[in-house]
């Protein structure tokens, strides 16, 4: 076996892990829950934590703003979701990779489109069109990766799939195999959603769901379903409920664990309406009925448009009735649903939204209360009475099969009232109708995991409770008896796809191509306004994407500012430049001097500084980080600094400096309309000059928005934009004091 381990700083090898994949097996079984944080843990660095989970042990990525706070990365409670579908495992695992760093510990991966039909196993990994072909292989692969992911991250990393089609008990047998943790398994899936023979979906969910309790996976149904398919999907609260005890009762019967049976939960609104008060009530009365199972909350994706902005403030919201309800999963579904655009950054972007969201609630049921009385608990009751009665309608109608036949199912009225658009199966038809047959007699299977009667006890009565017995065990105590099969087709396979892509690809490449979903795809998002109706700007905006050299343009995302006014438009195209690194001009680390280096100096020679937000700049957060002791800002060093506050004429700032007898001006700027920024820098320099003193002031100036070189074009000594410290300040006000003293240029 292979001895390759990832390196923090090295990307992840594909072509490593696919190496003697016919030998490796997973190093363990079961889904792993995160655990509350021990005492010593909830106190990270200037705050306290109430209901977080324990640390990760190894790399992480905190949220952005850590930096501020000893770059701390509390974890959340709930398990965090990613789901990937991007068609090439391959380039999935490096996604894998990015999320697992940025907190997800449940990862799960998206099948294929039409693979629910197919019966049987596929083998190979062929690439796939809205999700990835799962095979033994596929799984195997990012299995293996993740296993040295989660060395890396320091602790479990679940992985999930689905258990479903008419190939389910195949599914279930090679998941359970190859260490899959996770996994979606819904009787009710198939028959309502892919026309999968009712029959045939059950007794397929008895042996998938036996197999899934032998492997202790966490099992999520698929009600949720429902209301991204119903025309109106608030209004099948009370249906969403009824799949979610039909799956449970029958998986806890069958024998999985009650808290493995995970309800995949979401909110059936979204804005504009008001969907707290309206989802809140489902999700209390969703977690009385199903007090002794986990809750897995997912976003509402009916209602989700292209827009970022649209998606993320719904997922917030609906993480809010998680925490004021209960989760233990939590999943990121991301804006692909509405973009159809599956970009690595938003899978990061989702697991940062959920974690940087439920940090921020952190302690929040220690501080408010659900009432008791009120339209919630009148709400939540009514659903729960609807529930009930619509349960006792389909056994009314002569059970499941029969409800399903009169269209119970995804109508859009909520119970009792009927909208007639429900969704209506046939008990003989579907794919796989006809396929299930009576045991024979003499019917044996003398393997682990297995529903129904095996007839052993004829061979050996000790075997009874354990048939593989019979042969020295099965592929799940004997993975060495597992026929692996490798890829079957000569053209569709990831060592085709790795090959046309192999400059881009190992720890020494020196060849780059933006991409934005697979490895060099070349593909690029623009965002431009057009002060034009949308046809209009989508138009234009094709053609500016043209004119910039994009090939293969799109639109992805349109937003009205104003009908008249303009467009905002986001587009999508390819690149066909690669970049070759070693002719890039990289610009160095800005220099620094050691603390104790800035501090001799100061001592040597006092230094008094006049600073101040300049114009009609109100900001003051990004100076006072340059000025503040508290903040590590130039302080700390001796440095005097006289701080004039916000919207600081540029007279006052150099008049200040004059009366102070200052040795430099720190101007700060941030608001950069019709270059104001530049502008505000020349009048600083033109007034230190007209007042005689610009040769006995250093200038600095800083802000988001300004670029150094411009900034000394426009009269500065420095210019310091984003990511820039008092340090960096520092080091420039002492090392050009030296210089202008050594030159006999410095007249103080």
């Amino acid at each position: 076996m292979s001895d390759y381990k990832l390196i923090k700083n090295e990307r992840i090898d594909v072509e490593e892990i696919l190496k003697d994949l016919e030998h490796y097996h997973p190093r363990r079984r079961g889904w792993t829950w995160r655990q509350p944080a021990p005492a010593e843990q909830l106190k990270q660095g200037p705050f306290r934590y109430r209901d977080i989970s324990a640390n990760m042990e190894g790399d992480s990525v905190g949220l952005m703003t850590a930096h501020y706070f000893d770059n701390i990365d509390p974890q959340p409670m709930p398990t965090i979701t990613t789901e990937i579908a991007s068609g090439r495992f391959e380039d999935d695992i490096r996604r894998m990779r990015m999320a697992a760093h940025h907190g997800a510990d449940h990862i799960m991966v998206i099948r294929t489109a039409g693979q629910s039909h197919f019966d049987g196993l596929i083998e190979g990994t062929p690439q796939g069109s809205g999700g990835v072909p799962i095979t033994r292989k596929q799984v195997r692969a990012q299995r293996k990766a993740l296993d040295m992911i989660e060395d890396e991250v320091g602790r479990p990393i679940n992985y999930h799939s689905y258990v479903s089609g008419v190939a389910g008990p195949d599914v279930a047998v090679m998941f359970a195999e190859e260490g899959v943790n996770g996994c979606h398994q819904d009787p009710q899936y198939n028959v309502i959603y892919r026309n999968v023979n009712m029959v045939r979906s059950f007794v397929d969910a008895c042996e998938s769901k036996k197999i899934i309790a032998w492997a202790d996976m966490a099992q999520i149904d698929g009600a949720h379903n429902a209301n991204a398919t119903a025309r109106e999907a608030w209004k099948v609260m009370p249906e969403l409920m009824v799949q979610h005890a039909i799956n449970a009762a029958f998986s806890a019967s069958v024998g999985i664990d009650k808290k493995q049976i995970c309800l995949s939960t979401v909110p059936p609104t979204a804005t504009p309406a008001p969907c707290v008060y309206m989802d809140l009530p489902y999700a209390v009365a969703l977690r009385d009925l199903f007090t002794e199972y986990r809750m897995r909350a997912q976003m509402n994706t009916k209602y989700v448009e292209s827009s970022t902005r649209d998606a993320t403030v719904t997922h917030v919201l609906n993480m809010l009735i998680s925490k004021l309800t209960s989760a233990d999963i939590q999943s990121t579904i991301t804006p692909d649903e509405g973009r159809n655009v599956p970009w690595h950054i938003y899978n990061i972007e989702a697991c940062d939204t959920a974690k940087q969201t439920l940090l921020g609630m952190d302690g929040l049921m220690d501080m408010v209360q659900l009432k008791e009385d009120g339209p919630l608990r009148e709400n939540a009751r009514e659903l729960k009475e609807r529930a009930v009665l619509f349960f006792e309608e389909i056994l009314a109608a002569g059970g499941y099969f029969n409800a399903v036949e009169q269209g119970f199912f995804v109508d859009s009225g909520i119970y009792p009232e009927r909208n007639g658009d429900g969704i209506c199966r046939e008990i003989a038809g579907g794919v796989g109708a006809g396929t299930v047959f009576e045991r024979a007699e003499d019917y044996m299977a003398p393997v682990t995991a297995h529903y129904g009667y095996n007839n052993v006890a004829q061979y050996d009565e000790s075997a009874v409770n354990d048939p593989s017995k019979l042969i020295g065990g099965c592929t799940f105590e004997e993975p060495e008896k597992i026929i692996y099969i490798d890829e079957l087709d000569e053209e569709d396979n990831v060592n085709v796809r790795m090959a046309e892509t192999a400059q881009y690809r190992g720890k020494n490449c020196k060849t780059l191509k933006p991409e934005m979903e697979w490895q060099a795809d070349g593909i690029v998002m623009v965002n431009l306004f057009f002060p034009a109706p949308r046809r209009i700007a989508e138009a234009a905006a094709i053609e500016a994407g043209r004119r910039m050299g994009l090939q293969d343009v799109e639109v992805i995302s349109r937003e009205i500012m104003q009908e008249a006014e303009g467009t905002r438009v986001e587009i999508k195209g390819r690149v066909d430049f690669d970049l070759d690194v070693d002719h890039l001009v990289i610009p160095e680390e800005p220099h620094v001097l050691t603390d104790a280096e800035i501090r001799a100096d100061i001592e040597r020679k006092p230094m008094t500084v006049v600073c101040g937000t300049v114009g009609n700049d109100e900001h003051s957060v990004g100076l006072r980080e340059i000025i503040d002791i508290k903040h590590g800002g130039i302080e700390k060093y001796g440095i005097k600094v006289h701080y004039l506050g916000t919207s600081v004429p540029v007279e006052k700032l150099v008049n200040a400096a004059i009366e102070l007898d200052a040795d430099a001006i720190l101007a700060s700027t941030i608001i950069s309309h019709d270059d104001i920024h530049y502008k505000n820098i020349a009048n600083i320099d033109r007034l230190a000059k007209e007042m005689g003193v610009r040769d006995r002031l250093m200038f600095l100036v800083g802000g988001t928005q300004i670029t150094p070189e411009i900034a000394v074009q426009m009269g500065a000594d420095a210019g310091f934009g984003r990511g820039t410290k008092g340090i960096h300040d520092a080091t420039f006000l002492v090392e050009r004091r030296r210089e202008l003293e050594a030159a006999g240029k410095w007249p103080k």
